[in-house]
Protein backbone atom coordinates (compact mmCIF):
# COMPACT_ATOMS: atom_id res chain seq x y z
CA UNK A 1 0.00 0.00 0.00
CA UNK A 2 1.37 3.37 -1.10
CA UNK A 3 -0.23 6.68 0.23
CA UNK A 4 -0.52 9.48 -1.45
CA UNK A 5 -0.19 13.00 0.11
CA UNK A 6 -2.31 16.01 -1.51
CA UNK A 7 -1.23 19.13 -0.28
CA UNK A 8 -2.30 22.77 -1.50
CA UNK A 9 -0.88 26.13 -0.94
CA UNK A 10 -3.75 28.96 -0.21
CA UNK A 11 -1.93 32.22 -0.67
CA UNK A 12 -2.72 36.01 -1.94
CA UNK A 13 -0.42 39.05 -1.47
CA UNK A 14 -1.40 42.35 -0.53
CA UNK A 15 -0.91 44.16 -3.68
CA UNK A 16 0.59 47.52 -3.21
CA UNK A 17 -0.70 50.67 -5.18
CA UNK A 18 1.01 52.70 -7.12
CA UNK A 19 2.95 54.89 -4.95
CA UNK A 20 5.11 57.51 -6.36
CA UNK A 21 7.81 59.44 -4.81
CA UNK A 22 5.93 62.91 -4.70
CA UNK A 23 3.71 60.67 -2.41
CA UNK A 24 5.94 60.08 0.37
CA UNK A 25 5.20 61.96 3.68
CA UNK A 26 1.98 62.92 2.30
CA UNK A 27 -0.13 59.44 1.90
CA UNK A 28 0.51 56.55 4.40
CA UNK A 29 -1.98 53.88 2.61
CA UNK A 30 0.26 51.59 0.57
CA UNK A 31 -2.41 48.72 -0.85
CA UNK A 32 -4.50 48.66 -4.26
CA UNK A 33 -7.76 48.28 -2.82
CA UNK A 34 -9.84 47.86 -6.19
CA UNK A 35 -7.12 45.30 -7.69
CA UNK A 36 -6.81 42.99 -4.16
CA UNK A 37 -10.66 43.20 -4.53
CA UNK A 38 -10.50 42.31 -7.89
CA UNK A 39 -8.07 39.53 -7.66
CA UNK A 40 -9.33 37.55 -4.87
CA UNK A 41 -13.03 37.84 -5.66
CA UNK A 42 -11.65 36.41 -9.69
CA UNK A 43 -9.73 33.59 -7.92
CA UNK A 44 -12.54 33.15 -5.39
CA UNK A 45 -15.21 32.93 -8.27
CA UNK A 46 -13.13 30.30 -10.41
CA UNK A 47 -10.73 28.38 -7.77
CA UNK A 48 -11.66 28.68 -4.11
CA UNK A 49 -15.21 28.16 -3.62
CA UNK A 50 -16.09 25.56 -6.72
CA UNK A 51 -12.92 23.42 -5.83
CA UNK A 52 -13.72 23.29 -1.93
CA UNK A 53 -17.37 22.38 -3.27
CA UNK A 54 -15.78 19.51 -5.20
CA UNK A 55 -13.63 17.97 -2.29
CA UNK A 56 -15.99 18.44 -0.01
CA UNK A 57 -18.12 16.40 -2.25
CA UNK A 58 -15.70 14.04 -2.21
CA UNK A 59 -14.92 13.74 1.10
CA UNK A 60 -18.39 12.90 1.72
CA UNK A 61 -18.73 10.40 -1.00
CA UNK A 62 -15.60 8.72 -0.16
CA UNK A 63 -16.86 8.18 3.16
CA UNK A 64 -13.46 10.06 4.38
CA UNK A 65 -11.56 8.21 2.35
CA UNK A 66 -10.57 11.14 0.36
CA UNK A 67 -8.19 13.32 2.52
CA UNK A 68 -5.80 16.28 1.65
CA UNK A 69 -3.67 19.12 3.65
CA UNK A 70 -3.70 22.81 3.12
CA UNK A 71 -2.01 25.67 4.41
CA UNK A 72 -3.65 28.78 4.18
CA UNK A 73 -1.27 32.19 5.00
CA UNK A 74 -2.81 34.98 7.54
CA UNK A 75 -2.51 37.69 4.52
CA UNK A 76 -5.11 35.20 2.44
CA UNK A 77 -8.02 34.94 5.39
CA UNK A 78 -7.48 38.85 6.01
CA UNK A 79 -8.84 39.05 2.19
CA UNK A 80 -11.33 36.66 2.31
CA UNK A 81 -12.83 38.02 5.52
CA UNK A 82 -12.60 41.73 3.49
CA UNK A 83 -13.94 40.19 0.16
CA UNK A 84 -14.99 36.64 0.50
CA UNK A 85 -16.14 35.50 3.65
CA UNK A 86 -18.11 32.86 1.91
CA UNK A 87 -14.87 31.07 0.87
CA UNK A 88 -13.68 31.49 4.52
CA UNK A 89 -17.44 29.81 6.02
CA UNK A 90 -16.32 27.19 2.78
CA UNK A 91 -12.71 26.07 4.73
CA UNK A 92 -14.52 26.06 8.03
CA UNK A 93 -16.65 23.29 6.24
CA UNK A 94 -13.86 21.44 5.00
CA UNK A 95 -12.21 21.81 8.30
CA UNK A 96 -15.45 20.25 10.19
CA UNK A 97 -15.30 17.16 7.91
CA UNK A 98 -12.24 15.69 10.17
CA UNK A 99 -10.65 14.63 6.41
CA UNK A 100 -8.24 17.89 6.21
CA UNK A 101 -5.56 19.08 8.07
CA UNK A 102 -4.35 22.78 8.12
CA UNK A 103 -0.07 23.55 8.36
CA UNK A 104 1.25 26.24 10.33
CA UNK A 105 3.58 28.74 8.15
CA UNK A 106 4.65 32.24 7.91
CA UNK A 107 1.59 34.33 8.55
CA UNK A 108 2.42 36.34 5.88
CA UNK A 109 3.90 33.93 3.61
CA UNK A 110 7.21 36.12 4.32
CA UNK A 111 11.27 35.48 4.24
CA UNK A 112 11.39 36.02 7.47
CA UNK A 113 13.73 32.54 8.15
CA UNK A 114 16.42 33.79 6.33
CA UNK A 115 16.92 37.41 7.92
CA UNK A 116 15.19 36.62 11.87
CA UNK A 117 14.89 33.84 13.73
CA UNK A 118 13.42 36.04 16.36
CA UNK A 119 10.59 37.51 13.71
CA UNK A 120 10.32 33.98 12.57
CA UNK A 121 9.59 32.32 15.30
CA UNK A 122 6.62 35.65 15.71
CA UNK A 123 5.01 35.19 12.14
CA UNK A 124 4.71 31.35 13.07
CA UNK A 125 2.85 31.70 16.87
CA UNK A 126 0.57 34.69 14.70
CA UNK A 127 -0.14 32.18 12.03
CA UNK A 128 -1.04 29.08 14.58
CA UNK A 129 -3.40 31.34 16.45
CA UNK A 130 -4.59 32.32 13.90
CA UNK A 131 -5.54 29.07 12.62
CA UNK A 132 -7.02 28.46 16.22
CA UNK A 133 -9.47 31.14 15.84
CA UNK A 134 -10.75 30.77 12.19
CA UNK A 135 -10.77 27.00 11.98
CA UNK A 136 -10.33 25.59 15.36
CA UNK A 137 -7.16 23.64 14.51
CA UNK A 138 -3.69 23.01 16.69
CA UNK A 139 -1.28 22.41 13.95
CA UNK A 140 2.05 20.08 14.26
CA UNK A 141 3.17 20.04 10.84
CA UNK A 142 4.79 22.79 9.52
CA UNK A 143 5.09 24.37 5.94
CA UNK A 144 7.37 27.40 5.41
CA UNK A 145 7.47 29.65 2.45
CA UNK A 146 7.99 28.48 -0.79
CA UNK A 147 8.96 25.25 0.34
CA UNK A 148 12.28 26.97 1.90
CA UNK A 149 13.88 24.78 3.69
CA UNK A 150 17.71 24.24 5.66
CA UNK A 151 19.05 22.02 8.18
CA UNK A 152 19.40 25.27 10.27
CA UNK A 153 15.54 25.74 9.38
CA UNK A 154 14.35 22.54 10.47
CA UNK A 155 15.34 22.74 13.49
CA UNK A 156 14.34 26.08 14.32
CA UNK A 157 10.54 24.78 13.24
CA UNK A 158 11.91 21.32 15.20
CA UNK A 159 12.04 23.89 18.78
CA UNK A 160 8.93 25.66 17.94
CA UNK A 161 7.55 21.94 18.69
CA UNK A 162 6.08 20.80 15.13
CA UNK A 163 6.70 16.97 14.49
CA UNK A 164 7.00 17.41 10.74
CA UNK A 165 7.97 19.54 8.01
CA UNK A 166 7.58 19.63 4.23
CA UNK A 167 10.46 20.37 1.43
CA UNK A 168 10.73 20.04 -1.58
CA UNK A 169 12.63 16.67 -3.21
CA UNK A 170 15.40 18.79 -5.45
CA UNK A 171 17.37 16.58 -6.94
CA UNK A 172 20.76 18.21 -6.47
CA UNK A 173 19.89 17.35 -2.83
CA UNK A 174 18.77 14.08 -2.72
CA UNK A 175 21.24 12.85 -5.36
CA UNK A 176 20.32 8.82 -5.44
CA UNK A 177 17.46 9.04 -3.11
CA UNK A 178 13.92 8.93 -4.25
CA UNK A 179 11.45 11.64 -2.84
CA UNK A 180 8.83 8.76 -1.94
CA UNK A 181 10.07 8.29 1.38
CA UNK A 182 9.95 9.83 4.84
CA UNK A 183 12.89 11.86 5.96
CA UNK A 184 14.59 13.21 9.20
CA UNK A 185 16.26 16.42 9.78
CA UNK A 186 19.97 16.32 10.09
CA UNK A 187 20.37 18.25 13.37
CA UNK A 188 17.25 17.21 15.36
CA UNK A 189 16.23 13.52 13.59
CA UNK A 190 13.22 13.60 15.85
CA UNK A 191 12.00 15.90 13.29
CA UNK A 192 10.49 14.30 10.09
CA UNK A 193 10.45 15.28 6.59
CA UNK A 194 7.93 15.24 3.58
CA UNK A 195 9.23 15.59 0.20
CA UNK A 196 8.06 16.81 -2.87
CA UNK A 197 7.79 14.91 -5.69
CA UNK A 198 8.15 17.44 -8.38
CA UNK A 199 7.20 15.66 -11.34
CA UNK A 200 4.20 13.99 -10.44
CA UNK A 201 3.18 17.53 -8.81
CA UNK A 202 3.53 19.37 -11.76
CA UNK A 203 2.19 16.84 -14.22
CA UNK A 204 -0.87 18.51 -12.73
CA UNK A 205 0.27 22.18 -11.80
CA UNK A 206 2.33 22.86 -14.91
CA UNK A 207 1.65 20.10 -17.92
CA UNK A 208 -2.17 19.78 -17.58
CA UNK A 209 -3.34 21.64 -20.42
CA UNK A 210 0.03 21.62 -22.61
CA UNK A 211 -0.84 20.19 -25.88
CA UNK A 212 2.56 19.82 -26.92
CA UNK A 213 3.15 17.60 -23.81
CA UNK A 214 3.49 14.15 -24.57
CA UNK A 215 1.42 12.91 -22.10
CA UNK A 216 -1.54 15.40 -23.25
CA UNK A 217 -4.56 14.99 -22.21
CA UNK A 218 -4.11 14.00 -18.14
CA UNK A 219 -6.77 12.03 -17.47
CA UNK A 220 -7.32 10.25 -13.67
CA UNK A 221 -7.02 6.47 -15.44
CA UNK A 222 -3.70 7.40 -16.47
CA UNK A 223 -2.44 9.39 -13.70
CA UNK A 224 -3.42 6.76 -11.01
CA UNK A 225 -1.72 4.63 -13.19
CA UNK A 226 1.60 6.57 -12.65
CA UNK A 227 1.06 6.75 -9.37
CA UNK A 228 0.34 3.00 -8.45
CA UNK A 229 2.96 2.15 -11.05
CA UNK A 230 6.49 -0.21 -9.69
CA UNK A 231 8.16 2.23 -11.12
CA UNK A 232 7.27 4.99 -8.45
CA UNK A 233 8.74 3.50 -6.08
CA UNK A 234 8.52 4.22 -1.95
CA UNK A 235 6.14 4.66 0.97
CA UNK A 236 4.52 8.08 -0.18
CA UNK A 237 4.15 10.19 -2.66
CA UNK A 238 3.76 14.22 -1.91
CA UNK A 239 1.84 15.72 -4.28
CA UNK A 240 2.44 19.35 -3.60
CA UNK A 241 0.79 22.98 -5.36
CA UNK A 242 -0.61 25.55 -5.45
CA UNK A 243 -4.38 25.90 -4.57
CA UNK A 244 -4.85 27.83 -7.52
CA UNK A 245 -3.47 25.89 -9.77
CA UNK A 246 -7.64 24.15 -10.09
CA UNK A 247 -9.15 27.27 -11.42
CA UNK A 248 -6.97 29.99 -12.14
CA UNK A 249 -3.46 28.50 -13.20
CA UNK A 250 -5.67 25.26 -15.37
CA UNK A 251 -8.84 27.24 -16.35
CA UNK A 252 -12.07 25.17 -16.09
CA UNK A 253 -12.01 24.52 -19.86
CA UNK A 254 -8.78 22.45 -19.60
CA UNK A 255 -11.21 19.75 -18.17
CA UNK A 256 -9.23 20.32 -14.71
CA UNK A 257 -12.01 19.81 -12.42
CA UNK A 258 -13.06 16.86 -14.48
CA UNK A 259 -10.03 15.28 -13.51
CA UNK A 260 -9.57 16.16 -9.98
CA UNK A 261 -13.17 14.80 -9.56
CA UNK A 262 -12.31 11.11 -10.83
CA UNK A 263 -8.88 11.18 -9.52
CA UNK A 264 -10.12 9.81 -5.48
CA UNK A 265 -12.39 6.79 -7.24
CA UNK A 266 -9.06 6.13 -9.70
CA UNK A 267 -6.77 6.29 -7.16
CA UNK A 268 -8.78 4.58 -4.30
CA UNK A 269 -9.41 1.25 -6.86
CA UNK A 270 -8.32 -1.45 -4.97
CA UNK A 271 -5.80 -2.90 -7.90
CA UNK A 272 -4.09 0.33 -7.55
CA UNK A 273 -3.10 -0.34 -3.60
CA UNK A 274 -2.99 2.93 -2.86
CA UNK A 275 -5.06 5.46 -0.30
CA UNK A 276 -4.75 8.99 0.66
CA UNK A 277 -3.68 10.52 4.06
CA UNK A 278 -2.96 13.65 5.08
CA UNK A 279 0.71 15.20 6.19
CA UNK A 280 0.64 14.40 9.58
CA UNK A 281 -0.84 11.36 9.24
CA UNK A 282 1.55 10.14 6.24
CA UNK A 283 4.56 11.24 8.78
CA UNK A 284 3.00 9.06 11.74
CA UNK A 285 2.83 5.80 9.21
CA UNK A 286 6.30 5.42 8.22
CA UNK A 287 9.75 5.59 9.70
CA UNK A 288 12.18 8.19 8.11
CA UNK A 289 14.65 5.71 6.08
CA UNK A 290 17.23 8.40 6.34
CA UNK A 291 18.59 11.79 7.15
CA UNK A 292 18.51 14.44 5.10
CA UNK A 293 21.55 16.43 4.63
CA UNK A 294 20.76 19.96 3.38
CA UNK A 295 23.21 22.73 4.24
CA UNK A 296 22.22 25.12 1.94
CA UNK A 297 18.87 26.49 1.39
CA UNK A 298 16.76 24.70 -1.35
CA UNK A 299 12.69 25.85 -2.04
CA UNK A 300 10.32 24.74 -5.13
CA UNK A 301 11.16 27.83 -7.14
CA UNK A 302 12.41 27.06 -10.73
CA UNK A 303 14.90 25.10 -12.53
CA UNK A 304 17.40 25.76 -9.64
CA UNK A 305 15.56 25.17 -6.61
CA UNK A 306 16.78 27.55 -4.30
CA UNK A 307 16.17 30.96 -3.14
CA UNK A 308 17.79 33.07 -6.43
CA UNK A 309 13.66 33.92 -7.14
CA UNK A 310 13.40 35.93 -3.94
CA UNK A 311 17.18 37.19 -3.19
CA UNK A 312 18.59 36.78 -6.74
CA UNK A 313 19.90 40.34 -7.36
CA UNK A 314 21.29 43.58 -5.89
CA UNK A 315 17.55 44.90 -6.53
CA UNK A 316 16.02 42.36 -4.19
CA UNK A 317 18.97 42.38 -2.03
CA UNK A 318 19.29 45.84 -1.03
CA UNK A 319 14.76 45.57 -0.61
CA UNK A 320 14.99 42.79 1.91
CA UNK A 321 18.09 44.62 3.58
CA UNK A 322 16.23 47.62 3.84
CA UNK A 323 13.33 46.17 5.57
CA UNK A 324 15.02 44.21 7.81
CA UNK A 325 17.17 46.92 9.27
CA UNK A 326 14.15 48.53 10.90
CA UNK A 327 13.24 45.43 12.98
CA UNK A 328 14.58 46.87 16.11
CA UNK A 329 12.77 50.12 15.55
CA UNK A 330 9.87 48.50 15.16
CA UNK A 331 9.85 46.24 17.70
CA UNK A 332 10.99 49.50 20.05
CA UNK A 333 7.86 51.42 19.14
CA UNK A 334 5.33 48.55 19.79
CA UNK A 335 2.77 49.58 17.70
CA UNK A 336 0.09 47.67 16.19
CA UNK A 337 -0.26 50.00 13.32
CA UNK A 338 3.76 50.26 12.26
CA UNK A 339 3.98 46.43 12.95
CA UNK A 340 0.99 45.49 10.59
CA UNK A 341 2.19 47.26 7.71
CA UNK A 342 5.65 45.83 8.76
CA UNK A 343 4.41 42.08 8.33
CA UNK A 344 2.55 42.88 4.88
CA UNK A 345 5.97 44.14 3.45
CA UNK A 346 7.95 41.27 4.54
CA UNK A 347 5.49 39.00 2.07
CA UNK A 348 7.67 36.98 -0.72
CA UNK A 349 5.30 37.87 -3.45
CA UNK A 350 7.05 41.61 -3.49
CA UNK A 351 10.84 40.22 -3.85
CA UNK A 352 9.49 37.79 -6.39
CA UNK A 353 8.36 40.81 -8.48
CA UNK A 354 11.72 41.89 -8.73
CA UNK A 355 13.30 39.16 -10.13
CA UNK A 356 15.54 39.56 -12.93
CA UNK A 357 16.20 35.84 -13.85
CA UNK A 358 14.04 33.59 -16.04
CA UNK A 359 12.23 31.12 -14.35
CA UNK A 360 10.72 27.71 -15.35
CA UNK A 361 7.30 29.16 -13.54
CA UNK A 362 7.30 32.70 -14.14
CA UNK A 363 4.19 32.82 -16.37
CA UNK A 364 2.49 31.06 -13.46
CA UNK A 365 3.73 33.56 -10.82
CA UNK A 366 3.58 36.40 -13.67
CA UNK A 367 -0.29 36.20 -13.95
CA UNK A 368 -0.85 38.46 -11.50
CA UNK A 369 2.12 40.27 -11.30
CA UNK A 370 0.81 44.04 -11.02
CA UNK A 371 4.35 45.33 -12.67
CA UNK A 372 5.33 45.85 -15.99
CA UNK A 373 9.15 45.12 -15.14
CA UNK A 374 11.12 44.39 -11.88
CA UNK A 375 12.84 47.66 -12.00
CA UNK A 376 9.13 48.79 -11.48
CA UNK A 377 8.23 46.21 -8.83
CA UNK A 378 11.65 47.71 -7.05
CA UNK A 379 10.67 51.26 -7.39
CA UNK A 380 7.39 51.27 -6.53
CA UNK A 381 8.11 49.28 -3.04
CA UNK A 382 11.30 51.06 -2.16
CA UNK A 383 8.73 54.57 -2.52
CA UNK A 384 6.72 52.92 0.27
CA UNK A 385 8.96 51.17 2.10
CA UNK A 386 11.04 54.71 2.20
CA UNK A 387 7.16 56.21 3.51
CA UNK A 388 7.01 53.69 5.94
CA UNK A 389 10.53 54.57 7.56
CA UNK A 390 9.72 58.15 7.94
CA UNK A 391 7.24 57.40 10.00
CA UNK A 392 8.64 54.42 11.57
CA UNK A 393 11.42 56.98 12.81
CA UNK A 394 8.59 60.20 13.56
CA UNK A 395 6.61 58.09 16.01
CA UNK A 396 9.95 56.41 17.32
CA UNK A 397 11.05 59.76 17.72
CA UNK A 398 7.98 61.18 19.53
CA UNK A 399 7.39 58.46 22.11
CA UNK A 400 11.12 58.53 23.04
CA UNK A 401 10.95 62.39 23.71
CA UNK A 402 7.27 61.58 25.60
CA UNK A 403 8.95 58.63 27.71
CA UNK A 404 12.36 60.97 28.58
CA UNK A 405 9.65 63.38 29.74
CA UNK A 406 7.86 61.14 31.64
CA UNK A 407 10.88 60.04 33.29
CA UNK A 408 12.47 63.65 34.16
CA UNK A 409 9.30 64.35 35.97
CA UNK A 410 9.34 60.95 37.65
CA UNK A 411 13.22 61.79 38.91
CA UNK A 412 11.48 65.26 39.39
CA UNK A 413 8.82 64.02 41.86
CA UNK A 414 11.40 61.60 43.69
CA UNK A 415 14.17 64.80 44.83
CA UNK A 416 14.38 64.51 48.58
CA UNK A 417 12.06 67.49 50.64
CA UNK A 418 13.77 70.29 52.19
CA UNK A 419 13.19 69.80 56.10
CA UNK A 420 9.46 71.49 56.89
CA UNK A 421 8.38 71.31 53.31
CA UNK A 422 6.35 68.33 51.32
CA UNK A 423 8.14 67.36 47.98
CA UNK A 424 7.08 68.22 44.45
CA UNK A 425 4.21 66.00 43.37
CA UNK A 426 1.30 65.71 41.95
CA UNK A 427 0.11 69.07 39.84
CA UNK A 428 3.41 69.32 38.50
CA UNK A 429 4.62 65.53 37.79
CA UNK A 430 0.41 65.17 36.39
Amino acid sequence: MKTVCLYFQVHQPWRLKKYRFFNMGKDHYYLDDLLNRSVMQKVARQCYLPMNALLLKLIKENKGKFRCTFSITGIAVEQFKAYTPEVLDSFRELAATGCVEFLAETYSHSLAALASPEDFTEQVKLHTAMLKREFGVKPTAFRNTELIYSDEIGKAVADMGFKTMLAEGARHVLGWKSPNFVYANAINQKMRLLLRNYKLSDDIAFRFSNKSWDQWPLTADKYASWLASDETTGDVINLFMDYETFGEHQHADTGIFDFMKALPKAVLAKKNGLEFATVTETANKYQPVAVLHCPHMMSWADEERDITAWLGNELQNEAFSKLYAQKDKVMALNDPDFFYVWSFLQTSDHFYYMATKWLSDGDVHSYFNPYDSAYDAFINYMNVLSDFIIELDKALAEKQAKCAARCAAAADAKVPARRGRKPKVAAEVK
